[in-house]
């Protein structure tokens, strides 16, 4: 592909795990709006919880998520007080006929919680919601902060995927985005957790980060590959100095350019797929029994604020300061800052301070989004029967990008918008086609590479 061409696909736009996204979201809907949407669910409903905990023993700089570095253990502590005191509040407003089928835990490290105090947040979110035989519970882990007691924790827990950021394993790179991680600690981890009956583990890789080269690409894929992982995701690392001001100690010069990136993703996705993983949306990764890999073959995959999933819950409620919830109404999200978190919730109440209602068209324009995200195309039959009024209009968009559509990205092909294979890496931008909120210019986004 031409490098002009792909500077230019390669044009900032949103990474679609919602839609409309964040920055559309505004401090018109707080925590009544959200109270009525939450006393809606019930056992019709199947239900997600993510768990944020918005603290790291360590600030890596190449981070985008809502964490702040700490030493001592006082502000942790101070924090899941306040959290248990969320779960109490919101699971009294949630039937105990919801039945709750995924459980997340991301930050930030949810690893540095002591092992007692893992057990005891499992322990609140049990006894405040309906747990489902067979919930699948996920953690996100820093190899940096596991020790035996925190494995046997994370055990106690019931943990059935864990979740490795990786990034890179040269030194030079891990140096300059300040995240030290050896092979052999990772290996330790993976071994750690398997042997305590841990069924599935993936693994992050990032491309873009400075001092990357194809070298360094190649030998981090390939001892990652030795470790067998049943899911790998390829992200680009998304530099937004704009919204995380720690990504200014990374030194731009040394990052590489767009085409750079494109050839380090292209590369390292081959190798993924020569080793035998399927190819699961733009950016993850999965080997043929996985689940996620079987939600892609029968098109039920998902997207959502953590990426591709093959949960099939109907809301996501979200815990902690920070965290989104999806519900079937809309998006609510509690308030960023930790402080005025615990002093909402320590008192009864919610800490939502901003969302979304979704309007017909939202509902439509999320699901064509969302299977161009996740299946590279729609049936315009499919759209008709979910929503018939939008047919006509989002019929007409598509036919008019694939006619004046230049560079080979999409075509019609029957009853389908569909992606051509040289269009799939940009679906990101294909997908933006179908954003009608994009227009208004609310927010900053990466390259789409």
């Amino acid at each position: 592909m031409q490098d002009a061409l792909i500077e230019r696909l390669s044009a900032p736009v949103p990474r679609y795990t919602s839609y409309p996204t964040a920055p559309h979201f505004d401090e018109s809907l707080g925590a009544d709006v959200y109270a009525g949407w939450l006393a809606n669910l019930d056992g019709r409903n199947r239900l997600s919880l993510y768990a944020h905990i918005p603290y790291c023993d360590r600030l890596c700089w190449f981070c985008a998520c809502h964490t702040k570095h700490t030493l001592r253990y006082e502000p942790v502590e101070a924090y899941l007080k306040g959290l248990h005191a969320e779960i109490a509040t919101v699971g009294a407003r949630v039937s105990k006929d919801t039945p709750v089928t995924a459980l997340h835990f991301g930050g930030g490290s949810p690893t540095l919680l002591k092992p007692e105090d893992m057990v005891a947040l499992k322990a609140s979110l049990v006894r405040n919601f309906n747990f489902s035989a067979g919930c699948e519970i996920s953690v996100e882990m820093d190899p940096n902060d596991l020790d035996e007691a925190r494995y046997d924790g994370l055990a106690a827990m019931g943990m059935t995927r864990a979740s490795l950021g990786i990034q890179d394993f040269d030194p030079k790179v891990q140096k300059a985005i300040n995240r030290i991680q050896t092979f052999e600690q990772t290996r330790e981890v993976v071994e750690a957790v398997r042997a305590r009956g841990v069924r599935s583990v993936n693994c992050d890789i990032l491309y873009g980060l400075p001092h990357q080269t194809l070298e360094t690409m190649a030998e981090t894929v390939r001892a990652i590959l030795s470790l067998s992982p049943d899911r790998i995701a390829l992200f680009g690392y998304a530099h937004v100095p704009w919204m995380k001001k720690h990504q200014n100690m990374i030194d731009e010069k040394a990052l590489p350019g767009v085409v750079a990136r494109y050839a380090q993703m292209t590369m390292a996705a081959g190798m993924l797929t020569a080793a035998g993983y399927e190819a699961i949306g733009i950016d993850h990764f999965a080997r043929p029994g996985d689940t996620l890999a079987v939600a892609a073959r029968e098109g039920t995959l998902r997207r959502n604020f953590q990426g591709y999933t093959d949960d099939q819950a109907d809301a996501l409620i979200g815990l902690g300061a920070s965290s989104i919830g999806q519900l079937p109404e809309g998006y609510a999200q509690n308030i960023p800052a930790t402080g005025e978190y615990l002093r909402r919730v320590e008192a009864g109440g919610l800490a939502v301070v901003r969302g979304y209602a979704l309007t017909q068209e939202d509902r439509a324009r999320a699901w064509v989004i969302e299977r161009v995200m996740c299946d590279f195309g729609f049936s315009f039959a499919d759209l008709g029967r979910r929503h018939p009024a939008l047919l006509p209009a989002i019929r007409a968009e598509a036919q008019t990008f694939a006619a004046t559509d230049r560079d080979g990205l999409c075509r019609i092909a029957g009853d389908r918008f569909e992606l051509t294979a040289a269009g799939r890496p940009f679906a990101r931008t294909v997908a933006a086609v179908f954003d009608a909120h994009l227009s208004t210019g609310r927010g900053r986004h990466s390259i789409a590479v």
